[in-house]
């Protein structure tokens, strides 16, 4: 799972707290970190059919990450 990490597609474990703590949650921009990791712009996206079907396949991986992790967090409860 390394390289996944490296991608910056893991899911960081949140200690559970209970009570009256405030939780920051920090909104992730996918495509953003997608276009970093391939060092794409969106001109290239839009210009270079390569590069969309890179960057989209990258995306589709992120969601499939993201998928398997909600059904594993489901299957622990």
């Amino acid at each position: 799972m390394k390289g996944l990490e490296a991608l910056g597609l893991s899911r960081p474990a949140l200690p559970h707290k209970s009570g009256t703590d405030t939780e920051f949650v920090q909104v992730q921009w996918v495509l953003r970190r997608v276009l970093a990791f391939t060092r794409r712009s969106i001109d290239d996206v839009v210009n270079d059919p390569i590069a969309r079907k890179e960057v989209a396949g990258y995306y589709k991986l992120h969601r499939l990450i993201e998928r398997r992790g909600e059904v594993v967090e489901l299957e622990r409860q």
